[in-house]
């Protein structure tokens, strides 16, 4: 198991990195959160998990142990795989997941795209108590991308790669920069369209 990578970033986008470490360049899937905290960095240390299957073996990183330990507390309950649980991690900060799953707040958890009643239910079932005992603050850091033209491209191949038809995650974009403020970030831009295509 390869538990972190630490190395220079050399491509960043909203839904992965490549991380070179000692001249090989690993392909990490990520979070918008984690997009939104190492965007600048140039050199840092992603935590990993190497999600194996019969015909591929998919990297996922993280910005922090906690953002890991709540993924892979996802992904360990049935119907909960590792792309519903970065769409998750990606719609909502881990504060807001860990407060909806303490809360037992089943209508939040149902706003990411692709969860229903049942597995919501299902999630705040079987993770409420380990989360209270756990509950913790984890904010968010925003970066303000220079102009809407790149953040209404860089929106759209994240939610492209997210499972959004591209169609759908085009007007949605066009309807909240449409209505959005000149300092709205990329990650406003992709939680606010994830609720809405």
């Amino acid at each position: 198991m390869i538990g972190y990578l630490f190395g220079e970033i050399t491509i960043v986008e909203p839904t992965l990195f490549i991380v070179d470490v000692g001249g090989v360049g690993y392909e990490v899937k990520i979070s918008l959160n984690t997009y939104g905290k190492l965007k600048e960095t140039k050199k840092g240390k992603v935590y990993t998990y190497l999600h194996v299957k019969e015909d591929a073996h998919t990297l996922y990183g993280f910005h922090s142990p906690e953002e890991k330990s709540l993924f892979l507390k996802l992904i360990s309950i049935s119907g909960v795989g590792p792309g519903t649980a970065i769409l998750m991690l990606s719609s909502m900060g881990v504060s807001e997941i860990q407060e909806a799953i303490a809360k037992e707040d089943v209508a939040m958890i149902k706003q990411v795209k692709g969860i229903g009643s049942k597995t919501a239910e299902r999630i705040i079932l079987e993770l409420k108590d380990k989360i209270r005992k756990e509950i913790g603050g984890d904010k968010i850091m925003t970066v303000v991308p220079d102009n809407f033209k790149t953040i209404r491209e860089e929106a759209l191949i994240a939610l492209v790669t997210l499972g959004i038809q591209k169609t759908m995650a085009e007007k949605s974009i066009h309807i909240i920069l449409k209505n959005a403020d000149k300092d709205i970030t990329l990650e406003e831009v992709i939680k606010l369209a994830l609720k809405t295509a």
